[in-house]
């Protein structure tokens, strides 16, 4: 479906846009003040884990120390705690304190009083269903729309978009909805691939992603490659890392945009 505040799928100020008055759109805009980092994988092979991003975020969050409330319910087949403490190992190294969600007896007081909100990656539709159950993603939503920094990764940068649509992940549990925070208007597929391993005869990435527009036309869909990531602030977003992304939309041939480029227009 048509993204809310853009009925045409489109940027606004972009044709295709007939939203009445401008300068009340901006103002409106500007009250978001959004700091995204969207990151695509937490771990390259080989790599030590959240070791390549680990730079990025601490230029995102700065060197004020901070705690970070930490949403661990992606994790499937190791425990919250074991999640908690990996992250924590990774922050700590840069300043930051983690404190997860699952130790809280109001999960929504929690968010609401966050410096900071990083949701790490796992299993997206459990991720959705436990938000939902704790009543979370309204909330989220609210508190980063009101300039609290957000960090996720893979499946936590799946529910920054309108919906869990462009996961990759096996739907092991009813997510009780689809649709997620909706804090950027296109979707976003993490570990994107170009081509299948060799020897396998199902579908590319590329095909899947083409059925969903078929579907949802009026979206753009952001081919997030392993080791990259978008960053979202000041209204504006670019692409960080030494891969390109594929932007796919109904239609239209997919393009290729590397860190150079302004990705603004999908805001």
């Amino acid at each position: 479906m048509p993204h809310p505040r853009y009925p045409q799928g489109e940027s606004y100020g972009l044709k295709g846009t007939n939203r009445g008055d401008f300068k009340n759109d901006i103002a409106e805009l500007k009250t978001l003040n959004m700091k995204l980092l969207l990151i695509s994988n937490s771990t390259m092979p080989g790599e030590a884990y959240l070791d390549y991003p680990k730079h990025e975020i601490k230029t995102f969050l700065g060197n004020k120390p901070l705690t970070a409330l930490f949403i661990p319910y992606a994790a499937v087949t190791f425990s919250f705690d074991e999640y908690e403490q990996k992250v924590a190992d990774r922050f700590g190294e840069l300043g930051y304190q983690i404190k997860s969600i699952h130790h809280f007896s109001d999960p929504v007081k929690a968010v609401n009083e966050a410096e900071v909100i990083v949701v790490g990656g796992g299993n997206t539709w459990q991720l959705v269903r436990m938000m939902h159950d704790n009543q979370l993603m309204d909330a989220i939503s609210t508190k980063v729309r009101n300039g609290t920094p957000y960090v996720g990764w893979s499946a936590g940068s799946n529910v920054a978009c309108p919906t869990l649509r462009t996961t990759n992940d096996m739907p092991i549990i009813d997510p009780k909805g689809f649709d997620t925070m909706d804090l950027v208007p296109f979707q976003i597929n993490p570990h994107y691939l170009d081509a299948n391993p060799e020897g396998h005869g199902g579908e590319t990435r590329e095909q899947r992603i083409e059925e969903f527009l078929e579907i949802n036309p009026d979206l753009y869909v952001v081919g997030l490659r392993e080791g990259t990531m978008l960053l979202v602030d000041d209204h504006q977003m670019r692409l960080i890392g030494n891969r390109t992304a594929r932007i796919f939309r109904k239609g239209t041939t997919p393009v290729e945009l590397n860190s150079a480029d302004n990705f603004s227009f999908l805001l």
